[in-house]
Formats: structure tokens, sequence, C-alpha cells
């Protein structure tokens, strides 16, 4: 009797263990499905331009539903990616891994997951926050998977210069959600998220190429080649720079904002004729990298400015 309780003991611990892992580590590729590490710096920059829009600050309840139905329409967007995208996923080195790719949730599943996202995001932010908010929220949705991932993507190496509307979506969403409307002002933000995509891009585009070509995709390093590619990071970190302090010029920005601009558009522009001249793969991973704090660090003071 006593050997057979300390046989079962050990059998049956495990059994329940791993299947708290296995629920778990589904958790994750669901999770993983909306692509978080890039909705985080989209609702920075919803949230940022909520305090830009209204500097009084909007009322905390209208923040957290806003930045759910961001996090639920831009999942919704990367969960239907990845079903759209998972044969292309499968021949890259950087993307097999992925949930539905490697098998770990069935395809069926993942865009089920990604459509459900979009539509309760959509309904969550035109009853919490409101109609306008929700419509670019799905505006934003259908742009990324219609327009880019089905279109544009596998037909034109311009494919992330028109798609990054979808991208730069989230701004006007914040300013909806703050104001209830959209004013011209509305466009600072969406132009520098517009302008940002392309540069931060084609430096990702820089380190993968060689995937790119082998799966068709026509990216622009690909197509017109790494120098071509390097010289319109540059020509697009300029116009950037320069659209980034156009809100100082006509009076709805102030110091705080025009100082923080001027250096980090001087910083980025360096890093992109670093990589012109002296161009390597670090140094394209350093700016795909510094972009993003780019983004970020710019629209946390427009904030700033606007609020003090």
């Amino acid at each position: 009797m006593e050997s057979a309780t300390s046989t079962s003991r050990p059998v049956e611990v495990p059994l329940r263990r791993t299947h708290e892992r296995s629920l778990a580590a589904t958790l994750r590729d669901y999770v993983a499905l909306t692509k978080p590490r890039i909705i985080s710096l989209l609702l920075l920059t919803t949230v940022t331009t909520m305090l830009v829009a209204d500097p009084t600050g909007p009322a905390v309840s209208v923040i957290l539903w806003t930045m759910l139905g961001g996090y639920l329409a831009a999942g919704g967007a990367g969960a239907i990616n990845h079903y759209i995208d998972r044969d292309r996923d499968a021949r890259m080195a950087r993307t097999r891994a992925r949930p539905l790719v490697a098998g770990r949730i069935e395809p069926l599943h993942g865009l089920a997951f990604g459509i459900a996202l979009g539509s309760l995001a959509t309904v969550q932010l035109a009853l919490t926050v409101n109609v306008l908010a929700a419509g670019l929220a799905l505006g934003g949705l259908l742009g990324y998977v219609f327009v880019y991932t089905v279109w544009l993507k596998p037909l034109t190496p311009q494919n992330i210069v028109i798609g990054g509307a979808a991208g730069a979506m989230p701004p006007l969403v914040g300013w909806a959600a703050a104001t209830g409307g959209l004013s011209v002002e509305a466009l600072y933000p969406f132009g520098i998220v517009f302008l940002w995509t392309p540069p931060h891009f084609w430096a990702l585009s820089l380190l993968i190429k060689d995937e790119y070509a082998r799966i068709g995709v026509p990216m622009l390093p690909v197509v017109r080649g790494e120098e071509v590619t390097r010289r319109q990071i540059v020509v697009y970190a300029v116009i950037l720079a320069a659209f980034s302090v156009l809100p100082v010029a006509t009076g709805f920005l102030g110091a705080f904002y025009a100082a923080a601009a001027a250096l980090l558009g001087v910083a980025f522009v360096g890093l992109a004729l670093r990589l012109l001249h002296r161009p390597s793969r670090p140094a394209a991973l350093r700016l795909y990298l510094s972009s993003l704090a780019y983004l970020a660090l710019l629209f946390c003071a427009m904030a700033v400015d606007r609020v003090i």
C-alpha cells in the first residue's frame, strides 16, 4: 500500500502542472497574435494625443475605455494579419515561430479571434467613447488588413508609404475620443506617424532584405536596392523633422515642444545620414530601435507642452 501511494503522487501532480502550463502557453500565444509590443507604442500615441487635444485632461474613464478599444482594434488587426501572412511567415526565420505558423493555434481560430477583437472594439468604443472614435479605429483595422496586407504589401515597394496611413490612425482615435470630433490640428500627430513609418520600417527591411526577396515581397531594398533605400530614409527623416516643427510655426505648440522636436529631429536625421554614408547592419539596427524612442519622446513632448 505504501508503495502504491508513493507511485501515484508523482504522476498526479505533474499532469496537473502540465495542463496549467499548456493553458498558460495557449493564452500567451493568443496574446502574441495581437502583437503587443507594437500596440504599446500605438497606445502611447493615442493617449498623448488625447492630452494634446484636451490639455485639461479627458476623464480617466474615457482614457481607459479608449486604451481598451485601441488595444482590441489593433490586436484584431494583428491577429488577422497573422492569418493572411501565415504562408509567407513560414518561410522567414524572423516569423516562422509565430503561433499559426508553428501550429500552436489553428489558423481559422486565429482569424476568428482577430475578427472577434475588431468587432468588440468597434462596439465597445461606440458605446463607451463615441461613434467617431469607433469608426476611425475600424477604419485603421480595415486599412491595415485590406489596403496594406492584402493589396499593397505584395504589389509595390511603396506599400509601407501608402499603407502607413493605417498605422497613423491611433492619434486620430485619441483626438476624437478626447474632443468628440476632429480639427485641422489633428493632422499634426497623424502626419508625424505617417511620415515616421517609412524610415522606421525601411531600416528593418534592410536587416531582413534577403528574407523578403526569398518570399517575393517587393520591399524597397529588394526592388530598388539598399543604396536607394538608405537615401529614401534620409529624405523621409528630413521631411519628418521639418514637419514635426510645423505645429510650432502655426502657434499650436510652444517652446518646450520646439526644443524637443529640434533635438530629436537632428538626432534622427543624423542617424539616417550615418546609415547612408557608413552603411552596416548595426547602423540599420540602431536607426530602427532609435526610431521607436524618437516617436515616443516626440509625442510625450507634445503632450507635456500642451499641458503646461
